[in-house]
Parts: C-alpha cells; structure tokens; sequence
C-alpha cells in the first residue's frame, strides 16, 4: 500500500467516525431502507443469519462463521464494536475488509449516501454507513451467506432492513437503558424485532419474562422455534488446557468430544446456540441428518472470539475481557473462576460513561485482589 492509500483510509475512517455516537438511537429504518434501496438492495443476495440479544452476540457470530466456513461455504460476517481497527467489522472468508476494499466500497457507496442526506432530515448515522458497505461488499464478493450481529435493539436497528432466514436470540438482560428501556420484557420486545414471517428462531437460555415475549413475537409471524435447554443445548462439559470440550445436543443430533478454545460455562452455551443455528440454516437446504460431527469439531476448534477472556499473555497472565453489563460482568468472573487459578488478580478497569459502573465493579471485586480505575481511548469512556 502506498502512502497516498494509506492517507486516503484513514480519511475515510475519519469521515465515518466524525458521524457520532454509534450508540446514538434514531428509532427509524427510513434513512437505511432508502441507502439499501438505491444500492439495488444488497441485503437480498444472499440468505442471513440475524442475530440479536444482550450478551454473547459476537462470539456467538464467529462461532456461526467458522463452523459456515467448514462446509465451504463464503461467508460474509458483520460485528460490533470493533477492537483494533474498523474494517474488523466487516469481514469475508474470516478476513477482514483489506484498507483498499474499504476506501473502495465505502466510495461506492458515497454517491447513493448523498442522495439519501439530501432527502432526509439527518446525515446517516456511523453504524448506518458501515450497514450499508457491509451489505454491498457481500454482494460484490458475492457471499454464499451473511452473519449479521444487530448494533443495539433488533426491531429499529439498521440491520434489520435484512430478512434473516435465522434469528439468533442470546441471553437478553439489562443494558442500553437510556435507548432500550428498563425493563427486560421492553428489550426483548425491540429484539424481538428482527425476527421474521417464516423464519427459523433459535432461542439461546432467557429469563421468564423475556422468553414470553420472544416466543409471543414468533407465533405473531408463524416462526419455528428452536429453544436452548428443550430442542439443544450443552450435555457435558470438561474445563480443559486451553478451553473446554463439550458434548453439544443439537437440533439433529449429539456432536462428541468438541474442543471449544474459549473459557467459561457461557461460551459453551453460545457454541451450542451457534450450532443449532447452523444446522437450522443448512439441514433444510442440504437435506443433511445433521452436520459431518467432524466438521462441527473442526469448526469449534477453530473458533476465536477476541476480547473475550482472551489470554494475550503468560507469565504474568494477561486476560482481555470485554463485558459491559452486570450480566457479562457475571458470566466473566464464573469463567474466571471455573478455568484458572489465580492467586493473585489485578483487575485494569475502563467503563463507557453510560454503563452501570457500580453494578460491573460490584460483579468483579470478588475475584480480585487490586483494582486500578482507568479510562480508554473512547471518546464514551468514563472519565476517571
């Protein structure tokens, strides 16, 4: 890449950034619905997974990615946030968009952009650009499938101009109340947003409340239901060097001896929810009993989830952990628990400015043995 290349990215990056908050919530698809449908409507070529919820969405989706990429199929994967650099979010075949496909996609999709500022009473938003390139550049590649995470919500997030095939709810709990709302029966409504008429909805472990209101939403539209803990789940897991092997009840069938390179009781149910995504998503086209069990272990053994619990360091140990809520704050410490052995635990801790930081803090003291308060790069962290 030239040094001309090079500038020219980090304008682009820049002009993405400088459109806000990407947690700013405009309840409305107008903006979005009309980007997509000059772009020729994008999100159409190719079959979606759509996944919402609380906690877990992202390594949920990778997980989905990787078992996907086993069958040989193209995939194009849509996360967020991101950790290092922004073109993490948008990736095809597990590589992220290189710096020239992002300037160039992100210049295809700038005239249709215009078009759209000159009609609406707004600019589109930071995330509503990167939905939009998301969508054109898995149809330029062209993708055999898309894995798409919601930014916040489901039912108003700019995602949901998509139709998933799939839904994917985890975990739903308390988080983005300013936007969201309070109470979990009002968020598992907004979630309850991306799925679909005649979609398949996998339902990963949810409280009463929130369970009744997703399950209500899928009967309204004639959705089938695949429920954690009922149609799959985890039968057995081992802590184990590195990770954990499980024993996965999927939606076809018991999937042996999985090695899962990631910690925690949590991520062994977002690998089963992963699963039984999949299988919801290619049994019916493939015509499959269930997925080649040796595809499924390959599939986890290759799964990633950076930021989640993940070591970057031994001796000392260096653990990176992205939770933000209450509820992932809990799932960390009993992963933290359950798979290492510290004797001593000095917590680094940095929390956005709209986060319950008492209620984080008040999770993790236990386990540790020294917290030192700190602030990140965001311009939304907590100042100290």
């Amino acid at each position: 890449m030239t040094e001309q290349q090079a500038d020219r990215y980090r304008e682009v990056e820049a002009s993405i950034q400088a459109r806000g908050n990407e947690v700013q919530f405009d309840p409305s698809l107008d903006r979005i619905a009309a980007l997509v449908d000059l772009l020729g409507s994008p999100q159409r070529a190719y079959p979606v997974i759509h996944i919402t919820g609380t906690n877990g969405k992202s390594s949920t989706a990778r997980m989905i990615d990787s078992l996907l990429r086993e069958r040989n199929l193209r995939v194009g994967l849509f996360t967020s946030p991101h950790l290092e650099t922004m073109r993490d979010r948008i990736t095809i075949d597990g590589v992220p968009l290189s710096e020239e496909r992002f300037v160039e996609t992100f210049d295809d999709v700038r005239p249709y952009m215009e078009l759209v500022e000159a009609q609406a009473d707004r600019r589109l938003s930071y995330f509503e650009v990167l939905v939009g390139m998301a969508f054109a550049a898995f149809a330029d590649a062209p993708v055999d499938v898309a894995v798409v995470e919601v930014g916040m919500g489901g039912g108003w997030d700019a995602t949901n101009v998509a139709d998933g095939a799939v839904a994917v709810v985890t975990p739903v709990s308390l988080d983005h109340a300013a936007y969201l709302g309070d109470e979990i029966e009002t968020i598992a409504a907004e979630k309850a947003g991306i799925i679909k008429p005649g979609a398949v909805v996998v339902l990963a472990q949810q409280q009463v409340p929130a369970a009744e209101v997703l399950l209500r939403r899928a009967v309204e539209v004639g959705a089938t239901v695949a429920r954690e803990g009922l149609e799959f789940g985890v039968l057995h897991r081992d802590v184990a060097v590195g990770g954990q092997v499980l024993r996965l009840q999927g939606l076809r069938g018991v999937y042996d001896d999985v090695f899962l390179p990631l910690f925690g009781e949590y991520q062994a149910g977002n690998a089963a929810t992963a699963l039984a995504a999949v299988e919801a998503f290619a049994i019916p086209a493939e015509g499959d009993d269930q997925l080649d069990p040796e595809l499924v272990r390959r599939g986890f053994s290759g799964a990633a989830s950076p930021g989640r619990l993940e070591v970057v360091r031994r001796s000392p140990t260096v653990i990176v952990d992205a939770a933000h809520n209450p509820a992932g704050m809990a799932a960390t410490v009993d992963a933290v628990r359950d798979s290492f052995a510290f004797t001593r635990l000095v917590g680094i801790v940095a929390v956005m400015a709209d986060k319950d930081v008492i209620g984080l803090l008040e999770t993790l003291e236990p386990v540790l043995t020294e917290v030192v308060v700190t602030r990140n790069s965001s311009p939304r962290s907590m100042p100290v």
